[in-house]
């Protein structure tokens, strides 16, 4: 679709604009001859009416013409939607899409040890898989000391600490918790004003059945998003958004959710100029007015004035890692210790954690998230948000709206209040952190995971090839920790009405498509299972045996491309060809068993055959960059140079043993016998196991043998090595 865009300009001796659907008009000698052509809705005419008298003017007309395309849909409908479909059509009205490209793992800095650990405790595990001994009980006691300590991290967070966890760029955004505890959702946009600040989203929403007006700072998911969305720091036209749709609310009894996430209300030249701060107040004494019930949910972070806009409410909830203050930790370190590395000791002295909010009695509750935090498994942690807001509506919707009105000025009436004359319990000394002495470290840990591996690197031998029955036992092993994994997540039920759905839909084809609606059921499943599945310190064996499970898929893959690579080559080259190379090879082999001489003609056949072999190599495409001779894979000079020096000092062990243990006058004694009597069969064995058990008993004390098997596994590494390298076919080229 494509529309035709032209400027306006002056007509006579007067300055008027023609108004068309898409046409403006410019002072220039084309523009008489577009005029006649064109027509106008304003005056309700014909230019070329003869009827009507042309514009007469010393002004010539000039008009410029830009062609803009537009979509192809005025909404945001999809070319194939499913005529069938039942539910979901209002997320085709909503911007808030799956992103692309899944975001990168964040590590913060306090998590680093323990994440390291975690890697340890996965190399082992392959260390002891290559093995091929049971180490599982050692690495199962590693994985739960490992837990223990991860939860007693998370435990024990500091303010600072949980402050970066709610500042995470993972973490799930205002939307992605709507989206997820809401059955229908629509977005609402514009102050009415002509503006529409992205900062702020809101919108109706219903939660079993119940509609609801939700209102919220947003952030984005990645840096384009951030700079769309200003980063959640509203302008004055986001809270007179915000204002509207709470009168709306409040007009059509609708109860407010709001979601509190921003560092606090954007602080430019232009948002003061506009009234940044009229419209908090202007939001903060209409919320104390309204006769609905308003719940808030501080998902995030909640900076100053720009938080509390919108968190005027009856009962206020904070998730466990988010925090809510005045002045960031930053602002108040640079103010009152002028340096911003105070940051950590302004965040513990502002009591910004929800526990604190919990404790002066600023919040009703804290919502739990799980390990790591809420972006370890967003879908868990908006089910608690939406737990906490239907229990609290429970209680809300018995007050009438005076009874609601007078609930909330008592609540921030009773912040910060105290009552003179009640006698206090002295200051003691407590235990502000549980007895630690049971609990393991990190640093332990490690320690134990550095002496499991050098253990499994003693006893580790050459590997086993990967047969058929390696790999059936690990597809077992991964389809049964893989349904385990569900039913701990608690997917089992939804996968069970999924395969219902299938069955029931299918009609006993096995072919059949799936429908829009059912891939978005199936995508949702999976996205949940890999979120749980990535929590930091969960699955570890699965994890583990899911990565092996895919290199074998590769290699096979590999293997199976060589085969046909192979297969291909042998049937481009010729019969005659094939005759030459097996007569040559017995004439090669004649004349090397025989000791003759190289034969000028044998040689000369030889470089015909080869040019033959190149060009067919040729036309499959590949490009041969070298011949080579055919030779036994050899050791590297360092191997061969540390088996020398071992084999000398095995013989001056042997020979110390044997002047320790008094074995040299047996051996002579024993030659003396054999050249005067003859051959003893029975002594010679009798005096020759006692010289084998003498020198074992020295390699054995002198520590050979751990040297003997640690040459073997490198000298074993180096031939493989060399093998693999003897042939390479990488991007056709051979």
């Amino acid at each position: 679709m494509t529309t035709l865009s032209l400027a306006s300009g002056n007509v006579g001796n007067r300055e008027c604009c023609l108004e068309f659907p898409s046409l403006y008009f410019t002072e220039g000698p084309l523009g008489s001859k577009l005029l006649r052509r064109a027509y106008t809705r304003r005056y309700g005419f014909w230019l070329d009416d003869p009827k009507v008298p042309r514009i007469k003017s010393r002004n010539r007309f000039c008009v410029t013409a830009k062609v803009k395309k537009w979509r192809k849909h005025d909404y945001p409908w999809p070319d194939d939607i499913d005529p069938n479909i039942q539910s979901g059509h209002l997320t085709y009205l909503s911007s808030f899409k799956p992103l692309a490209e899944k975001p990168k793992p964040v590590t913060l800095p306090f998590e680093k040890p323990l994440v390291d650990l975690e890697k340890k405790i996965i190399e082992v595990r392959n260390l002891a898989d290559e093995t091929g001994l049971d180490f599982s009980d050692q690495i199962s006691t590693l994985e739960n000391k490992y837990q223990m300590a991860l939860k007693d991290l998370y435990a024990h967070l500091t303010p600072i600490q949980r402050l970066s966890i709610a500042r995470h760029p993972n973490r799930p955004t205002v939307l992605d918790h709507i989206l997820n505890i809401t059955e229908k959702w629509v977005e609402l946009h514009g102050d009415r004003g002509g503006y529409d600040d992205p900062a702020i989203v809101t919108g109706i929403g219903s939660i079993e059945g119940k509609s609801y007006m939700c209102i919220g700072h947003q952030k984005g998911r990645n840096t384009k998003e951030n700079i769309a969305r200003n980063f959640a720091m509203p302008t004055p036209h986001g809270y007179r958004k915000a204002l509207r749709l709470m009168k709306y609310a409040d007009h059509h009894s609708l109860p407010i959710l709001t979601f509190v996430d921003t560092p606090g209300a954007f602080a430019d030249l232009k948002s003061e100029e506009l009234g940044q701060g009229e419209a908090i107040a202007h939001n903060l004494r209409t919320m104390f007015g309204l006769k609905v019930p308003i719940i808030t949910v501080v998902t995030g972070e909640g900076g100053s004035g720009g938080a509390l806009a919108i968190a005027c409410s009856n009962k206020m909830f904070m998730m466990e890692n988010s925090a809510f203050y005045v002045a960031s930790p930053e602002a108040c370190a640079a103010i009152l210790w002028k340096s911003s590395q105070a940051a950590p000791k302004a965040a513990e002295k502002l009591r910004i954690t929800a526990q604190e909010h919990y404790r002066l009695k600023i919040a009703d509750g804290v919502i739990p998230e799980p390990l790591g935090g809420a972006h370890a498994d967003p879908v868990w942690a908006s089910q608690q948000v939406k737990s906490a807001i239907i229990q609290a509506m429970k209680e809300l919707s018995n007050m009438s709206p005076e009874e609601l009105i007078h609930h909330r000025m008592l609540k921030y009436r009773h912040i910060g209040g105290f009552q003179e004359g009640i006698p206090i319990d002295p200051k003691r000394k407590r235990e502000m952190m549980p007895s630690q002495t049971n609990l393991p470290k990190p640093g332990d840990i490690d320690s134990e995971l550095e002496d499991l591996k050098q253990k499994i690197l003693k006893v580790k031998g050459p590997s086993d090839p990967i047969t058929a029955q390696a790999i059936e036992k690990l597809k077992q092993d991964v389809d049964k920790e893989i349904t385990n994994a569900f039913i701990s997540m608690g997917l089992e039920q939804k996968l069970e009405s999924l395969q219902l759905e299938l069955s029931k839909a299918s009609n006993g084809s096995s072919k059949q498509p799936l429908s829009r609606n059912q891939k978005e059921k199936v995508d949702k499943i999976m996205q949940e299972f890999k979120q749980k599945l990535s929590k930091p310190g969960s699955y570890l064996g699965l994890k583990q045996k899911l990565s092996k499970l895919d290199m074998v898929y590769k290699l096979i893959e590999q293997k199976k491309k060589s085969e046909e690579l192979k297969t291909k080559i042998n049937n481009k080259i010729p019969s005659e060809t094939k005759a030459k190379l097996r007569q040559l090879k017995e004439n090669w082999d004649n004349i090397i068993s025989n000791g003759a001489p190289m034969d000028k003609d044998l040689v000369e056949e030889l470089e015909r055959v080869k040019e033959e072999l190149v060009n067919v190599l040729k036309t499959a495409n590949l490009n041969v960059v070298g011949v080579v001779k055919k030779t036994a894979a050899t050791p590297p000079a360092e191997v061969r140079e540390k088996v020398r020096c071992l084999r000398e000092e095995i013989n001056r062990e042997i020979e110390k043993g044997i002047a320790m243990a008094g074995l040299g006058g047996k051996i002579e004694e024993l030659q003396s016998k054999m050249a005067a009597d003859g051959l003893n069969v029975k002594e010679v064995e009798k005096v020759e196991a006692e010289i084998k058990e003498k020198i074992v008993e020295a390699l054995e004390a002198s520590g050979l043998k751990e040297k003997v098997e640690s040459l073997r596994m490198e000298l074993a590494a180096s031939m493989a090595a060399t093998a693999e390298g003897m042939v390479g076919l990488d991007n056709g080229r051979l």
